[in-house]
Protein backbone atom coordinates (compact mmCIF):
# COMPACT_ATOMS: atom_id res chain seq x y z
CA UNK A 1 0.00 0.00 0.00
CA UNK A 2 1.05 3.40 -1.15
CA UNK A 3 1.32 5.81 1.63
CA UNK A 4 -1.34 8.51 2.12
CA UNK A 5 1.29 11.03 2.18
CA UNK A 6 3.46 10.17 -0.84
CA UNK A 7 -0.03 9.99 -2.54
CA UNK A 8 -0.49 13.54 -1.53
CA UNK A 9 2.55 14.53 -2.65
CA UNK A 10 2.25 13.23 -6.14
CA UNK A 11 -1.31 15.04 -6.64
CA UNK A 12 0.14 18.54 -7.23
CA UNK A 13 3.05 17.36 -9.75
CA UNK A 14 0.13 15.50 -11.26
CA UNK A 15 -2.03 18.39 -11.55
CA UNK A 16 0.76 20.49 -12.59
CA UNK A 17 1.72 17.96 -15.39
CA UNK A 18 -1.67 18.57 -16.75
CA UNK A 19 -1.71 22.29 -16.78
CA UNK A 20 1.37 22.72 -18.49
CA UNK A 21 -0.43 21.82 -21.79
CA UNK A 22 -2.48 23.51 -21.45
CA UNK A 23 -0.94 26.25 -20.61
CA UNK A 24 1.65 26.04 -24.09
CA UNK A 25 -1.31 25.34 -25.78
CA UNK A 26 -2.76 28.61 -25.12
CA UNK A 27 0.21 30.11 -25.26
CA UNK A 28 0.97 28.76 -29.01
CA UNK A 29 -2.52 30.24 -29.72
CA UNK A 30 -1.89 33.30 -28.82
CA UNK A 31 1.50 33.36 -30.48
CA UNK A 32 -0.09 32.55 -34.12
CA UNK A 33 -2.97 35.10 -33.77
CA UNK A 34 -0.28 37.25 -32.78
CA UNK A 35 1.75 36.69 -36.00
CA UNK A 36 -0.84 36.68 -38.41
CA UNK A 37 -2.38 40.36 -36.69
CA UNK A 38 1.38 41.77 -36.66
CA UNK A 39 1.45 41.05 -40.41
CA UNK A 40 -2.15 42.49 -41.05
CA UNK A 41 -1.27 45.61 -39.05
CA UNK A 42 1.81 46.36 -40.13
CA UNK A 43 0.30 46.50 -44.24
CA UNK A 44 -2.34 48.28 -42.17
CA UNK A 45 0.08 50.58 -41.15
CA UNK A 46 2.26 50.91 -44.41
CA UNK A 47 -1.25 52.08 -46.80
CA UNK A 48 -1.93 54.68 -43.43
CA UNK A 49 1.37 56.13 -44.19
CA UNK A 50 1.09 56.13 -47.75
CA UNK A 51 -2.39 57.86 -47.92
CA UNK A 52 -0.77 60.54 -45.28
CA UNK A 53 2.88 60.77 -46.69
CA UNK A 54 2.75 59.47 -49.77
CA UNK A 55 6.16 60.03 -51.88
CA UNK A 56 7.35 62.56 -49.66
CA UNK A 57 6.70 61.78 -46.36
CA UNK A 58 6.80 65.22 -43.94
CA UNK A 59 9.47 65.51 -41.43
CA UNK A 60 10.41 66.81 -37.92
CA UNK A 61 13.05 69.21 -39.61
CA UNK A 62 10.39 70.27 -41.98
CA UNK A 63 7.14 71.37 -38.99
CA UNK A 64 9.99 72.32 -36.22
CA UNK A 65 10.20 76.06 -37.64
CA UNK A 66 6.71 76.35 -36.86
CA UNK A 67 6.90 73.93 -34.07
CA UNK A 68 10.41 74.52 -32.02
CA UNK A 69 9.84 71.66 -29.60
CA UNK A 70 8.66 69.02 -32.00
CA UNK A 71 10.58 66.04 -31.77
CA UNK A 72 8.63 62.91 -33.39
CA UNK A 73 5.58 62.89 -35.54
CA UNK A 74 2.73 60.01 -35.20
CA UNK A 75 0.50 59.14 -37.39
CA UNK A 76 -3.52 59.72 -36.63
CA UNK A 77 -4.95 56.58 -37.53
CA UNK A 78 -8.59 58.63 -38.12
CA UNK A 79 -9.79 59.70 -41.52
CA UNK A 80 -7.88 63.42 -40.99
CA UNK A 81 -4.98 61.83 -42.60
CA UNK A 82 -2.82 64.02 -40.36
CA UNK A 83 0.32 63.66 -38.11
CA UNK A 84 0.35 64.46 -34.46
CA UNK A 85 3.61 66.84 -33.85
CA UNK A 86 4.63 65.48 -30.27
CA UNK A 87 7.00 67.19 -27.81
CA UNK A 88 10.25 65.16 -25.83
CA UNK A 89 7.39 64.39 -23.85
CA UNK A 90 4.94 62.80 -26.03
CA UNK A 91 2.86 65.58 -25.30
CA UNK A 92 0.76 66.85 -28.67
CA UNK A 93 1.61 69.93 -29.03
CA UNK A 94 0.20 70.47 -32.72
CA UNK A 95 -1.21 68.54 -35.89
CA UNK A 96 0.17 68.32 -39.43
CA UNK A 97 -0.83 67.33 -42.32
CA UNK A 98 -0.23 67.86 -46.36
CA UNK A 99 -2.16 68.52 -49.84
CA UNK A 100 -1.48 66.04 -51.81
CA UNK A 101 -2.00 63.83 -52.60
CA UNK A 102 -5.54 64.21 -52.18
CA UNK A 103 -5.95 67.39 -54.20
CA UNK A 104 -3.07 66.56 -56.68
CA UNK A 105 -6.49 67.16 -59.38
CA UNK A 106 -6.66 70.93 -58.40
CA UNK A 107 -4.07 72.33 -60.67
CA UNK A 108 -2.70 75.64 -61.38
CA UNK A 109 -0.83 77.20 -64.04
CA UNK A 110 1.06 74.14 -64.81
CA UNK A 111 0.35 71.35 -62.07
CA UNK A 112 -0.36 70.76 -58.92
CA UNK A 113 1.06 72.17 -55.77
CA UNK A 114 1.62 70.20 -52.52
CA UNK A 115 0.98 72.22 -48.97
CA UNK A 116 1.67 71.64 -45.62
CA UNK A 117 -1.00 72.43 -42.86
CA UNK A 118 -0.33 73.17 -39.54
CA UNK A 119 -2.75 73.24 -36.92
CA UNK A 120 -2.87 73.93 -32.73
CA UNK A 121 -4.39 70.75 -30.70
CA UNK A 122 -7.65 72.53 -30.70
CA UNK A 123 -7.22 71.95 -34.78
CA UNK A 124 -7.22 75.55 -35.66
CA UNK A 125 -4.92 76.74 -38.69
CA UNK A 126 -1.49 78.22 -37.51
CA UNK A 127 0.62 78.30 -40.35
CA UNK A 128 0.76 76.91 -44.31
CA UNK A 129 3.86 76.19 -46.35
CA UNK A 130 4.21 75.40 -50.01
CA UNK A 131 6.15 72.13 -49.46
CA UNK A 132 6.60 71.96 -53.31
CA UNK A 133 4.60 72.24 -57.05
CA UNK A 134 4.68 71.20 -60.32
CA UNK A 135 3.76 74.67 -61.41
CA UNK A 136 5.96 77.56 -62.56
CA UNK A 137 8.36 78.19 -59.90
CA UNK A 138 8.66 82.42 -60.48
CA UNK A 139 4.80 81.61 -59.54
CA UNK A 140 5.06 79.67 -56.63
CA UNK A 141 7.67 82.00 -55.25
CA UNK A 142 5.30 84.94 -55.97
CA UNK A 143 2.73 83.10 -53.54
CA UNK A 144 5.12 81.86 -50.70
CA UNK A 145 6.23 85.27 -50.33
CA UNK A 146 2.59 87.12 -50.59
CA UNK A 147 1.83 87.24 -46.29
CA UNK A 148 -0.80 88.17 -46.62
CA UNK A 149 -1.95 84.89 -48.98
CA UNK A 150 -0.57 82.66 -46.58
CA UNK A 151 -2.03 83.64 -43.50
CA UNK A 152 -5.85 83.42 -45.09
CA UNK A 153 -6.22 80.34 -42.87
CA UNK A 154 -4.75 81.23 -39.90
CA UNK A 155 -7.07 81.27 -36.77
CA UNK A 156 -10.12 79.04 -38.56
CA UNK A 157 -10.76 75.83 -37.12
CA UNK A 158 -11.18 72.60 -39.32
CA UNK A 159 -14.42 73.20 -40.07
CA UNK A 160 -14.18 76.49 -41.19
CA UNK A 161 -11.41 75.69 -43.67
CA UNK A 162 -14.02 72.78 -45.12
CA UNK A 163 -16.67 75.29 -45.47
CA UNK A 164 -14.67 77.75 -46.91
CA UNK A 165 -15.56 78.77 -50.49
CA UNK A 166 -12.26 80.65 -51.90
CA UNK A 167 -14.19 81.99 -54.38
CA UNK A 168 -17.00 83.33 -52.24
CA UNK A 169 -14.82 84.47 -49.46
CA UNK A 170 -13.00 87.01 -52.52
CA UNK A 171 -9.81 85.27 -52.36
CA UNK A 172 -8.82 86.49 -56.18
CA UNK A 173 -5.35 84.98 -56.08
CA UNK A 174 -1.47 86.56 -55.78
CA UNK A 175 -1.19 89.25 -58.49
CA UNK A 176 0.84 87.60 -61.49
CA UNK A 177 0.35 83.75 -60.52
CA UNK A 178 -3.56 83.99 -59.51
CA UNK A 179 -3.83 80.16 -61.34
CA UNK A 180 -0.89 79.14 -59.01
CA UNK A 181 -2.76 80.63 -56.13
CA UNK A 182 -5.84 79.57 -56.53
CA UNK A 183 -5.27 76.38 -57.14
CA UNK A 184 -3.64 76.09 -53.28
CA UNK A 185 -6.14 77.53 -51.71
CA UNK A 186 -8.73 75.31 -53.55
CA UNK A 187 -6.49 72.60 -52.65
CA UNK A 188 -6.58 73.26 -48.83
CA UNK A 189 -10.29 73.45 -48.85
CA UNK A 190 -10.49 70.19 -51.05
CA UNK A 191 -8.45 68.51 -48.38
CA UNK A 192 -10.30 69.52 -45.26
CA UNK A 193 -13.66 69.02 -47.16
CA UNK A 194 -13.09 65.45 -47.99
CA UNK A 195 -12.53 64.44 -44.67
CA UNK A 196 -15.42 66.26 -43.10
CA UNK A 197 -17.68 64.56 -45.56
CA UNK A 198 -16.91 61.17 -44.98
CA UNK A 199 -17.34 61.93 -41.17
CA UNK A 200 -20.79 63.55 -41.36
CA UNK A 201 -22.18 60.83 -43.71
CA UNK A 202 -21.04 57.89 -42.68
CA UNK A 203 -21.93 54.65 -44.39
CA UNK A 204 -24.86 52.43 -43.59
CA UNK A 205 -24.73 48.53 -43.83
CA UNK A 206 -26.32 46.96 -46.71
CA UNK A 207 -28.01 43.57 -46.69
CA UNK A 208 -28.10 41.91 -50.36
CA UNK A 209 -29.80 38.91 -50.77
CA UNK A 210 -25.96 37.59 -51.28
CA UNK A 211 -25.23 38.48 -48.10
CA UNK A 212 -28.51 36.94 -46.28
CA UNK A 213 -28.04 33.69 -48.30
CA UNK A 214 -24.01 33.69 -47.06
CA UNK A 215 -25.10 33.73 -43.57
CA UNK A 216 -27.32 30.82 -44.23
CA UNK A 217 -24.86 28.59 -45.61
CA UNK A 218 -22.58 29.42 -43.02
CA UNK A 219 -24.89 28.59 -40.03
CA UNK A 220 -25.85 25.20 -41.73
CA UNK A 221 -21.55 24.96 -42.12
CA UNK A 222 -21.97 25.51 -37.90
CA UNK A 223 -24.22 22.72 -37.78
CA UNK A 224 -22.20 20.55 -39.72
CA UNK A 225 -18.99 21.21 -37.83
CA UNK A 226 -20.41 20.76 -34.12
CA UNK A 227 -22.97 18.13 -34.81
CA UNK A 228 -22.75 14.36 -35.80
CA UNK A 229 -24.81 15.85 -39.39
CA UNK A 230 -21.55 15.52 -41.15
CA UNK A 231 -21.33 11.64 -40.43
CA UNK A 232 -24.22 11.49 -42.47
CA UNK A 233 -22.95 11.12 -46.18
CA UNK A 234 -25.67 11.50 -48.38
CA UNK A 235 -26.60 15.01 -46.52
CA UNK A 236 -22.76 16.19 -46.56
CA UNK A 237 -22.70 15.27 -50.50
CA UNK A 238 -26.14 17.73 -50.83
CA UNK A 239 -24.39 20.55 -49.10
CA UNK A 240 -21.35 20.41 -51.03
CA UNK A 241 -23.34 20.72 -53.85
CA UNK A 242 -24.97 23.88 -52.28
CA UNK A 243 -21.17 24.78 -51.65
CA UNK A 244 -19.98 24.52 -55.51
CA UNK A 245 -22.74 25.89 -57.07
CA UNK A 246 -24.87 28.51 -54.89
CA UNK A 247 -21.56 30.14 -53.24
CA UNK A 248 -18.72 29.47 -55.66
CA UNK A 249 -20.37 30.02 -58.50
CA UNK A 250 -23.46 31.83 -58.17
CA UNK A 251 -22.70 33.88 -55.23
CA UNK A 252 -19.03 34.00 -55.52
CA UNK A 253 -17.53 35.45 -52.45
CA UNK A 254 -15.07 33.18 -51.84
CA UNK A 255 -11.81 34.06 -49.14
CA UNK A 256 -8.27 34.10 -50.51
CA UNK A 257 -5.22 36.47 -50.63
CA UNK A 258 -6.55 38.92 -52.86
CA UNK A 259 -9.06 39.45 -49.91
CA UNK A 260 -7.47 39.23 -46.92
CA UNK A 261 -4.49 41.67 -49.33
CA UNK A 262 -6.81 44.49 -49.66
CA UNK A 263 -8.71 44.18 -46.45
CA UNK A 264 -5.26 44.67 -44.49
CA UNK A 265 -4.34 47.37 -46.62
CA UNK A 266 -7.82 49.47 -46.97
CA UNK A 267 -9.78 48.37 -44.79
CA UNK A 268 -13.34 46.15 -43.76
CA UNK A 269 -16.05 46.32 -46.02
CA UNK A 270 -18.43 46.16 -43.14
CA UNK A 271 -20.80 48.02 -45.03
CA UNK A 272 -20.53 46.99 -48.58
CA UNK A 273 -20.45 43.13 -47.50
CA UNK A 274 -21.09 42.08 -43.92
CA UNK A 275 -21.90 38.38 -45.32
CA UNK A 276 -18.48 38.10 -46.29
CA UNK A 277 -16.86 39.59 -43.66
CA UNK A 278 -18.78 37.13 -41.42
CA UNK A 279 -18.00 34.58 -43.83
CA UNK A 280 -14.12 35.07 -42.86
CA UNK A 281 -14.64 36.06 -39.04
CA UNK A 282 -15.85 32.27 -38.76
CA UNK A 283 -13.21 31.02 -41.03
CA UNK A 284 -11.20 32.74 -38.14
CA UNK A 285 -12.84 32.31 -35.19
CA UNK A 286 -14.09 28.89 -35.01
CA UNK A 287 -10.77 26.77 -35.63
CA UNK A 288 -8.92 29.15 -33.30
CA UNK A 289 -11.21 28.51 -30.11
CA UNK A 290 -12.48 25.09 -31.20
CA UNK A 291 -10.16 23.82 -33.34
CA UNK A 292 -12.87 22.60 -36.02
CA UNK A 293 -12.02 23.13 -39.51
CA UNK A 294 -14.71 25.76 -40.72
CA UNK A 295 -14.44 26.68 -43.63
CA UNK A 296 -11.25 24.21 -45.16
CA UNK A 297 -13.70 21.19 -44.61
CA UNK A 298 -17.41 22.87 -44.59
CA UNK A 299 -17.46 25.69 -46.84
CA UNK A 300 -15.02 26.53 -49.34
CA UNK A 301 -16.22 25.43 -52.80
CA UNK A 302 -12.73 24.34 -54.20
CA UNK A 303 -12.35 21.56 -51.47
CA UNK A 304 -15.69 20.19 -52.10
CA UNK A 305 -14.91 19.80 -55.26
CA UNK A 306 -11.78 17.96 -54.79
CA UNK A 307 -13.13 15.78 -52.24
CA UNK A 308 -15.92 14.42 -54.86
CA UNK A 309 -13.55 13.96 -57.68
CA UNK A 310 -11.29 12.12 -55.19
CA UNK A 311 -14.09 9.92 -54.61
CA UNK A 312 -14.94 9.51 -58.33
CA UNK A 313 -11.64 8.30 -58.85
CA UNK A 314 -9.90 5.32 -58.86
CA UNK A 315 -6.34 6.64 -58.56
CA UNK A 316 -4.57 7.22 -55.13
CA UNK A 317 -0.77 8.34 -55.54
CA UNK A 318 1.66 8.60 -52.96
CA UNK A 319 4.13 11.23 -53.65
CA UNK A 320 8.02 10.23 -52.73
CA UNK A 321 8.74 12.38 -49.08
CA UNK A 322 10.91 14.69 -50.71
CA UNK A 323 8.48 16.13 -53.04
CA UNK A 324 6.20 15.78 -51.08
CA UNK A 325 8.23 17.90 -47.45
CA UNK A 326 9.15 20.29 -51.24
CA UNK A 327 5.70 20.83 -51.99
CA UNK A 328 4.42 21.65 -48.31
CA UNK A 329 6.76 24.26 -48.60
CA UNK A 330 4.45 26.21 -51.28
CA UNK A 331 2.02 27.70 -49.58
CA UNK A 332 3.98 29.52 -46.92
CA UNK A 333 6.01 30.66 -50.22
CA UNK A 334 2.94 32.10 -51.76
CA UNK A 335 2.36 34.02 -48.63
CA UNK A 336 5.50 35.52 -48.26
CA UNK A 337 4.76 36.59 -52.11
CA UNK A 338 1.76 38.12 -50.83
CA UNK A 339 3.22 40.00 -48.46
CA UNK A 340 5.99 41.51 -51.10
CA UNK A 341 3.18 42.34 -53.77
CA UNK A 342 0.91 44.16 -50.90
CA UNK A 343 3.52 45.93 -49.90
CA UNK A 344 5.16 46.72 -52.60
CA UNK A 345 1.91 47.34 -54.49
CA UNK A 346 3.18 45.26 -57.79
CA UNK A 347 1.19 44.71 -60.42
CA UNK A 348 0.76 40.94 -60.05
CA UNK A 349 -3.42 40.16 -59.35
CA UNK A 350 -2.77 38.08 -56.29
CA UNK A 351 -6.33 36.29 -57.40
CA UNK A 352 -4.60 34.73 -60.22
CA UNK A 353 -2.01 32.42 -57.49
CA UNK A 354 -5.14 30.49 -56.19
CA UNK A 355 -8.05 28.70 -58.07
CA UNK A 356 -11.13 30.58 -56.27
CA UNK A 357 -11.74 33.31 -59.13
CA UNK A 358 -12.11 30.53 -61.37
CA UNK A 359 -15.50 30.39 -60.15
CA UNK A 360 -16.58 33.87 -60.80
CA UNK A 361 -16.33 32.79 -64.41
CA UNK A 362 -17.77 36.52 -65.43
CA UNK A 363 -14.21 37.82 -64.33
CA UNK A 364 -12.19 34.93 -63.91
CA UNK A 365 -8.34 35.25 -65.25
CA UNK A 366 -6.53 32.94 -67.59
CA UNK A 367 -4.02 32.05 -64.50
CA UNK A 368 -6.67 31.35 -62.16
CA UNK A 369 -8.43 28.96 -64.20
CA UNK A 370 -5.67 27.07 -64.55
CA UNK A 371 -4.80 26.90 -61.18
CA UNK A 372 -8.51 25.53 -60.49
CA UNK A 373 -8.04 22.89 -63.22
CA UNK A 374 -4.81 21.31 -62.18
CA UNK A 375 -6.07 21.44 -58.89
CA UNK A 376 -8.89 19.45 -59.63
CA UNK A 377 -6.98 17.17 -61.12
CA UNK A 378 -4.30 16.64 -59.44
CA UNK A 379 -7.04 15.26 -56.84
CA UNK A 380 -7.80 12.23 -58.77
CA UNK A 381 -4.84 11.28 -57.94
CA UNK A 382 -3.82 12.64 -54.93
CA UNK A 383 -6.46 13.21 -52.80
CA UNK A 384 -7.42 17.07 -51.52
CA UNK A 385 -3.94 17.81 -53.22
CA UNK A 386 -4.30 21.71 -53.39
CA UNK A 387 -5.45 21.69 -49.78
CA UNK A 388 -2.41 20.04 -48.70
CA UNK A 389 0.29 21.47 -50.90
CA UNK A 390 -0.81 24.64 -52.56
CA UNK A 391 -3.43 26.68 -50.72
CA UNK A 392 -2.20 29.58 -48.59
CA UNK A 393 -5.38 30.62 -47.85
CA UNK A 394 -5.82 27.20 -45.79
CA UNK A 395 -2.60 27.54 -44.42
CA UNK A 396 -3.19 30.78 -43.06
CA UNK A 397 -6.97 29.42 -41.18
CA UNK A 398 -4.72 25.71 -40.18
CA UNK A 399 -2.39 27.94 -38.81
CA UNK A 400 -4.18 29.77 -36.55
CA UNK A 401 -6.14 26.66 -35.65
CA UNK A 402 -6.15 25.21 -31.88
CA UNK A 403 -4.45 21.66 -32.20
CA UNK A 404 -5.15 20.56 -28.38
CA UNK A 405 -2.68 19.83 -25.20
CA UNK A 406 -0.11 18.13 -27.64
CA UNK A 407 0.49 20.89 -29.85
CA UNK A 408 3.97 22.50 -29.53
CA UNK A 409 5.81 25.26 -31.26
CA UNK A 410 7.35 24.31 -35.00
CA UNK A 411 8.73 24.98 -38.04
CA UNK A 412 5.67 26.45 -39.03
CA UNK A 413 5.86 29.20 -36.27
CA UNK A 414 9.12 29.47 -36.85
CA UNK A 415 8.80 30.35 -40.55
CA UNK A 416 5.23 32.29 -39.87
CA UNK A 417 8.09 34.58 -37.41
CA UNK A 418 10.24 35.00 -40.70
CA UNK A 419 7.38 36.25 -42.68
CA UNK A 420 6.93 39.14 -39.97
CA UNK A 421 10.32 40.10 -40.04
CA UNK A 422 9.68 40.08 -44.32
CA UNK A 423 6.92 42.65 -43.24
CA UNK A 424 8.64 44.64 -41.54
CA UNK A 425 11.61 44.72 -43.33
CA UNK A 426 9.72 45.90 -46.50
CA UNK A 427 7.77 48.45 -44.49
CA UNK A 428 10.94 50.00 -42.74
CA UNK A 429 12.86 50.00 -46.04
CA UNK A 430 9.80 50.66 -48.27
CA UNK A 431 11.19 54.19 -49.91
CA UNK A 432 14.36 52.36 -50.79
CA UNK A 433 13.00 49.57 -52.47
CA UNK A 434 10.11 51.55 -53.83
CA UNK A 435 12.79 53.79 -55.84
CA UNK A 436 15.16 50.67 -56.64
CA UNK A 437 11.73 49.37 -58.45
CA UNK A 438 10.76 52.61 -60.12
CA UNK A 439 14.38 52.84 -61.34
CA UNK A 440 13.92 48.85 -62.77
Amino acid sequence: MVPLNVIQSEQPARHGGRAWPRLRSALLRAYRLAVVLAIVLLIRRHYARLRIDGDAPISVAEVRPIFPAATALKLDPSERLGLFVLDPSGNQIGYVLRTSPLSDKITGYAGPTDTLIALDPAMTVVAIRIRSSWDTKTHVHDVASDHSFMSLWNGKTWEQVAGMDPKAAGIEGVSGASLTSLAIANGIQQRFRTVTATDAAPLKTRWSPRDWGLLAVIAAALVFSFTGLRGRTWVRRGFQVILVGYVGFWNGQLLGQSLFSGWSAHGVPWHLAPGLVLLAAAALAVPWTSRRALYCSHLCPHGAAQEWVGRLSRWNWHLPRGVERGLRWLPGGLIGLAIIVTILNTPLDLASIEPFDAYVIRSAGIATVVIAVVGLIAAAFVPMAYCKYGCPTGMVLSFVRAHGAADRFGRRDLAAAVLVALAAALYLNYDVLHRWILRG
